[in-house]
């Protein structure tokens, strides 16, 4: 299983970052259909009653095309968001491209059971996108652009919003991998406010963006991973998501990476809690309440997707059980300290505990949390709850090969 999750994600949804510092039954793929809204916008509509289930895929990990069917995971997925797309010189780049649309595929390894040629058109993960697609004709993907790495050239694109959003419809429709897109997904991270660095494009210039795209890819979908920040005056007020709703068919709060061992001392708190909780260490770094804002802004719940981790966070030197405890750093992981893959974290420190709708280990010195089968369906019947458009996750490879977190996702959106 891929253990890069968050090389190039960084830290996906973070809200505590600034500038200075780290602070202390599928179905409604074939159902969907497209209409225009007041103003001209093109948007996916939903049957009553049907949710989309979206996951993504890394362009750089181990894991490939095929294990998304073999995991029984394609059966489930609606739509799949293939990430990333870098975004330079006020432009979509692609990110990869021997792995995107060059790199042969063993017959092992291909979806359709054929090896890959030297002198076939397209190869790579495109071309068995495309097998996956044949074996799943309701499946849709989008190509994602930015996250928490290549989000820094969004504010150059800004400037020429046309500019970008021609450059992105020649990618995205690039004649050799036409077939494999079905719209984009822009993650900007985060616009008028800072990630890995910081924008000062202006609250107005993601609704620009995002307009533009629309204007370019018409009928094609066009989606948006957005700051889960809830506080007063935070990420969510920096720019105009209510403005840049009817140009989106949805928005994807990253609705996790509120807390981990970012802050190596703690104090230990779940990393994707559904609510908040008596001695949370930020009040408004959660799923509710960055949802609540979201719709009290005028965004229509089933432009939502209630996010989702499929992995944990976790610290080492811990002495208690109760979130809260003090840590001497982070605890250690396959790739990258302080974060594990649930398919690991399942059998190495199995969940002992729950705080705001979400799971905890103390175990060893170590305090893991993370989303299981259990509190995922909780958190479905809280997006069923309020109407929400479905759910979405970070990311594929780290759920277990007989795919028990996407199972979760899907039988509790039913």
């Amino acid at each position: 299983m891929q253990r890069q999750t968050r090389t190039r994600r960084g830290l996906f949804g973070v809200v505590a970052l600034t500038c200075a510092a780290l602070a202390a039954g599928p179905g409604i793929a074939t159902a969907a259909t497209t209409a225009a809204s007041g103003d001209g916008a093109v948007v996916e509509t939903r049957a009553a009653g049907e949710h989309r289930v979206v996951g993504y895929f890394t362009e750089w990990g181990t894991d490939t095309v095929k294990d998304i069917d073999t995991s029984g995971a394609a059966d489930k997925l609606t739509h799949i968001l293939y990430s990333f797309g870098n975004v330079q010189g006020g432009e979509c780049r692609i990110g990869d491209g021997y792995f995107a649309s060059d790199k042969t595929f063993t017959a092992e390894q291909s979806v359709d059971g054929v090896a890959d040629t030297w002198d076939q058109p397209l190869a790579g993960h495109f071309n068995q996108l495309l097998e996956l697609k044949a074996k799943h004709p309701g499946l849709k993907v989008l190509w994602s652009f930015g996250g928490w790495t290549w989000s820094g050239g969004f504010g150059e694109a800004a400037a020429d919003p046309q500019r970008f959003a021609s450059s992105c419809r020649a990618l995205v429709e690039n004649p050799r991998w036409a077939e494999v897109f079905d719209g984009i997904d822009i993650d900007w991270e985060y616009p008028n406010a800072c990630g890995l660095s910081c924008d000062t494009s202006g609250r107005d210039a993601y609704r620009g963006l995002m307009s533009a795209l629309r204007g370019e890819f018409g009928g094609d979908l066009v989606t948006s991973a957005i700051t889960a920040d809830g506080t007063p005056g935070g990420k969510i007020d920096a720019a105009d998501y209510a403005g840049a709703a009817q140009y989106v068919d949805w928005f994807m709060p990253m609705t996790y990476d509120y807390y981990g061992a970012f802050a190596a001392q703690g104090p230990t708190a779940p990393h994707s809690p559904l609510t908040g909780w008596d001695t949370a260490p930020t009040p408004g770094f959660d799923s509710d309440t960055a949802i609540t804002k979201l719709l009290d802004a005028g965004i229509p719940s089933d432009k939502i997707l209630l996010g989702i981790g499929f992995y944990g966070r976790g610290w080492s030197g811990v002495t208690q059980a109760a979130p809260g405890g003090s840590a001497t750093g982070p605890a250690p992981g396959s790739a990258e300290a302080g974060i594990e893959n649930y398919d690991v974290l399942k059998d190495r420190c199995p969940a002992n505990g729950e705080v705001a709708g979400t799971a905890y280990c103390f175990a060893n010195g170590e305090w893991w949390s993370y989303d299981t089968p259990a509190t995922i369906d909780g958190k479905m019947q809280y997006a069923k709850g309020r109407g929400l458009g479905g759910a979405f996750f970070w990311e594929l490879a780290g759920d277990t090969a007989d795919g028990e977190l996407i199972s979760a996702i899907d039988g509790g959106l039913r």
